[in-house]
């Protein structure tokens, strides 16, 4: 091309250099159509790099695509650890509060058994004095049974007249003996009753200045104050090292937002390349110049005539109204996932798409779809092999049910609003499972009653 360039250049300034006597001399017409030949070829092999480096751009805009969604995953988990490393704190500084809560409870506890073993050993001297009274009342009995045997032996002496006296002193013995009797059992039960609450009381009391061993309560009470003593430390040592986890993590999260600014910097400078790439593909496209694109650019924009077409027709027959056709209403279609939705003119769609949609398709083995979408990215009706209903496998509906699904990504929603004679775009698409394919995609505008309805998306690999 240089050579050409300089050529023309030393023609125009007459310094051409002279042709010698064993030179042939060419047709006149020859140096101009040797020209554009070579000049068709410099395009072609500029569409071809400008196509290459439109493919590594988009492949290396989706690794940085995907290294930033991985970015701001970590950071959304990290911030959630953050957190949840706060509520942790919060729920061992409530620890922390409930230990020393507990610990006064223990000592409030201690202090008022103490009180009730003070009681309890009140209760032991009462029941002494009481045991001391049945005694007593044990001696008066006795006495009063000797009176009585007396009393009743000088009555059987007195004879006739001391008969009564001996009835009186008989019932007086029996009496005698019957509080003898009760206050046996009084002393009986007292002195069981006086032993247990002695041990109780012993189980309760502890005797600070004493070296004697504290009772079993005491020593409860003990063991749960220093479980609580324990938990407390164990809470304070988990906030000390949640305190540097913490710090950790905010700096591990300010680390990985740097390097989400960084991604999403580079993400836009590929998006520059790939937009250059792209802007020169469609230049040559536009010159006339026949390249590897130019029958999916041509085949897009017949479909897109074809399908404006159908949709006059309708409009025409009365088939579906204006505001139907351009619904822009998208009702979701409850329990799918990915969400789908449909519109009122699903149906038309249904019925009109396929005939042109389908047989793009075998045009090329390098065809992957050819849809025709709403100006806002919907797809009302896809390729029947794209025409699944869903199964509630993610991955596989993803890849299988793309009917009535909004597609408004960068590459769907240029295509359904571009206005311009046809965009080629390159893009890298998900297959589903982690596996990508980078494409080319030729769009264009679709109308219907002179209005911009949506665009025909032909895909194409490389």
């Amino acid at each position: 091309m240089r050579r050409l360039l300089t050529l023309r250049r030393q023609r125009s300034s007459g310094t051409a250099p002279a042709a010698n006597d064993d030179a042939v001399a060419a047709p006149a017409g020859s140096s101009a159509a040797s020209d554009a030949i070579d000049g068709r070829a410099v395009v072609g092999r500029l569409a071809q790099q400008a196509s290459n480096v439109g493919r590594e751009a988009a492949e290396v805009r989706g690794l940085i695509g995907d290294a930033l969604a991985a970015s701001t995953r970590q950071s959304e988990a990290l911030k959630a650890l953050m957190q949840q490393l706060q509520q942790v704190v919060q729920a061992q500084d409530a620890i922390g509060a409930q230990s020393g809560d507990s610990r006064a409870a223990v000592e409030r506890a201690r202090s008022a058994v103490q009180g009730v073993g003070d009681e309890v050993a009140g209760i032991v001297d009462t029941l002494r004095a009481v045991a001391d009274a049945a005694r007593q009342i044990g001696q008066i009995a006795l006495q009063t049974r000797l009176v009585a045997f007396n009393a009743s032996v000088e009555a059987k002496r007195a004879g006739e007249a001391g008969r009564g006296f001996a009835v009186v002193a008989e019932a007086v013995k029996d009496l005698a003996g019957k509080v003898e009797g009760s206050s046996k059992d009084i002393m009986r039960t007292l002195g069981e009753l006086d032993g247990r609450i002695e041990g109780l009381a012993a189980e309760i009391r502890s005797d600070a200045g004493s070296n004697a061993r504290p009772g079993a309560f005491q020593s409860a009470l003990a063991d749960v104050e220093s479980s609580v003593g324990r938990i407390d430390a164990a809470a304070a040592g988990s906030r000390e090292i949640c305190g540097g986890l913490g710090a950790q993590v905010s700096t591990l999260d300010a680390e990985t937002q740097r390097t989400g600014r960084s991604l999403d910097a580079a993400q836009r400078r590929s998006e520059t390349f790939l937009q250059l790439s792209e802007q020169l593909i469609e230049i040559v496209a536009g010159s006339g110049v026949q390249t590897a694109d130019t029958p999916y650019i041509e085949a897009a924009q017949r479909a897109a005539a074809q399908i404006g077409a159908l949709l006059d027709e309708a409009l025409k027959s009365g088939a579906i109204g204006a505001a139907e056709l351009f619904d822009e209403q998208y009702r979701p279609i409850a329990g799918t996932h990915p969400l789908q939705h449909t519109t009122r003119f699903v149906a038309l769609a249904d019925r009109l798409f396929p005939q042109v949609q389908e047989p793009m398709l075998q045009m090329s083995p390098k065809v992957v779809y050819c849809i025709a979408a709403d100006r806002n990215g919907y797809i009302a009706t896809h390729n029947r092999k794209y025409c699944h209903p869903q199964r509630g496998d993610l991955a596989w509906d993803t890849a299988n049910s793309r009917y009535r699904r909004i597609f408004d990504d960068r590459t769907g929603l240029a295509s359904a609003r571009n206005t311009r004679p046809f965009l080629l775009q390159t893009y890298r698409r998900d297959m589903g499972g982690g596996k990508f394919i980078v494409m080319k995609e030729a769009a264009a505008p679709i109308t219907a009653a002179g209005r911009h309805w949506g665009g025909l998306r032909l895909a194409f690999q490389f």
